[in-house]
């Protein structure tokens, strides 16, 4: 990585001089911009050391070769410059269009015998009795009926 030159045009490093004045953008990615900066060997430039970058910039000397390495494959400055964006969410949500239905139909249902009126913790044990889900605590069974503005009184 160190033997591969970091050389920006210079609308390259107006953007990313912008970038890392502005302040309104993540602290991560202000870095990344100065770290780049900081490589730049462009106009007779001298590329800063590495080690000495990452205290500069209060990062680590890993975290210099690795914003390194990301300018090298972006396709463009504001591609580096942006968060990945994920395909999809890390864990997908167990409370489905369908199941929000089911609970509500139950919640809007007939009163079990021996109760005078749905609790969040009725609906959610009955609601896993059922088999409409596997696990649900009474705070999101809550959390679905005032999303739909829905109330047990």
């Amino acid at each position: 990585m160190e033997r591969t030159p970091i050389i920006l045009t210079s609308e390259q490093r107006n953007e990313l001089e912008k970038f890392s004045n502005s302040g309104v953008h993540s602290v991560k990615l202000i870095k990344r911009a100065r770290i780049i900066l900081e490589l730049d060997t462009s106009e007779g430039r001298k590329a800063t050391k590495q080690e000495e970058i990452a205290k500069r910039v209060d990062v680590s000397r890993q975290t210099v070769n690795d914003a390194k390495r990301d300018f090298l494959d972006a396709e463009s400055v504001t591609a580096f410059l942006q968060r990945k964006k994920r395909d999809t969410p890390p864990v997908p949500p167990k409370i489905t269009g369908e199941v929000e239905a089911k609970i509500i139909a139950l919640a809007c249902g007939e009163v079990p015998p021996g109760c005078a009126r749905w609790t969040l913790q009725l609906l959610a044990d009955k609601s896993v009795e059922l088999k409409i889900i596997d696990a649900i605590t009474d705070m999101s069974v809550h959390r679905l009926l005032k999303k739909h503005n829905l109330s047990l009184t």
